[in-house]
């Protein structure tokens, strides 16, 4: 039999509902990237709540009809940490809330950041890590970091942050090229695109410090170059080689203290020259694209693990 579990996320750049049966593993995702204004570099909080009101039903409307649901699970904010807080994760709370006490079963919460870890963990046949020791590299559009993660009650793990940047996330330094060079928001996979028309192997090396790092400086190098003339390929190239440096450094300096296991989430780490980079340097383990960016599948596992369910 069946034993299906519902996860609701709404990021402040994507809409998603997702079911995941706890007996075959299997999952399904119904997410939608909001409307960010052509040349803009992001959403208001409150136009991404709007967006996430009129939009969340459609990706439920998405998942098979009449699922029975043994539990729901809903990301209620960034981070498990005290002061996490962004208000268009309102928009899935209120909707999973309502949906659980209809349906009479279970309401649990967990953090976008935990449902990102679970639903790389699954993509990458890696559940079990969710019960270990292991580092973690949360890169997106909000988050560049480099997690020490260590198990907790239902699979709801504890993340340390001990590295990544200090200023501007990876995927603001991707985005901000990207619209630098005419690409649409967000601009992950558009730019890597672009990159891989270029030969040019040029990045900036930036310094590295007990795993943290400054990505303010790539932007001012990439606008100097654009102001240069440089190839859009170019430009693109040299962004995400000057990324993959200070994630490779960030890494290594972590694995020379202590050897684990590492894990990649988030929406930056399904660009291919990072992952391979990385699995070939470290042995990284990496979601599919469509479990790296946003999504709710991690959310529906965390609701089969606090449900009690042994996957």
């Amino acid at each position: 039999m069946s034993r299906y579990y519902l996860g609701i996320d709404t990021s402040n750049y994507r809409t998603s509902a997702a079911l995941f049966d706890a007996e075959t593993g299997e999952w399904q995702n119904s997410g939608r990237l909001l409307d960010v204004p052509a040349g803009s570099l992001g959403l208001r909080q409150s136009d991404a709540l709007f967006q996430h009101t009129l939009h969340l039903h459609e990706m439920i409307a998405g998942l098979p009809a009449g699922t029975p649901v043994r539990a729901v699970c809903v990301s209620t904010r960034p981070r498990a940490v005290e002061g996490s807080y962004m208000p268009c994760f309102l928009a899935g709370v209120n909707v999973a809330r309502s949906a659980a006490h209809l349906m009479g079963v279970p309401f649990y919460e967990c953090s976008h950041q935990q449902g990102h870890l679970a639903a790389a963990a699954c993509s990458a046949n890696a559940l079990e890590l969710l019960q270990e020791e292991f580092y973690a590299w949360h890169l997106s559009g909000g988050t560049t970091e480099l997690l020490h993660v260590t198990p907790g009650p239902n699979g709801l793990c504890h993340a340390e942050c001990i590295g990544g940047t200090n200023d501007l996330a990876a995927g603001q330094i991707v985005d901000r090229c990207g619209v630098l060079l005419g690409l649409p928001f967000p601009a992950g996979a558009a730019l890597e695109e672009l990159a891989a028309q270029s030969s040019s192997v040029d990045f900036f090396r930036p310094r590295v410090t007990d795993s943290s790092f400054s990505l303010s400086g790539v932007e001012n190098k990439f606008k100097k170059l654009y102001d240069e003339g440089a190839a859009a390929s170019d430009i693109a190239a040299f962004t995400l080689r000057t990324i993959l440096s200070a994630v490779e450094t960030a890494t290594k300096q972590a694995l020379e203290k202590k050897k684990l296991p590492v894990l990649c989430a988030g929406g930056v780490m399904s660009n291919r020259m990072l992952q391979e980079r990385m699995r070939a340097r470290f042995g990284a383990r990496f979601a599919e694209p469509v479990l790296s960016g946003d999504n709710a599948v991690g959310a529906a596992i965390l609701a089969a693990l606090q449900n009690g369910e042994k996957l």
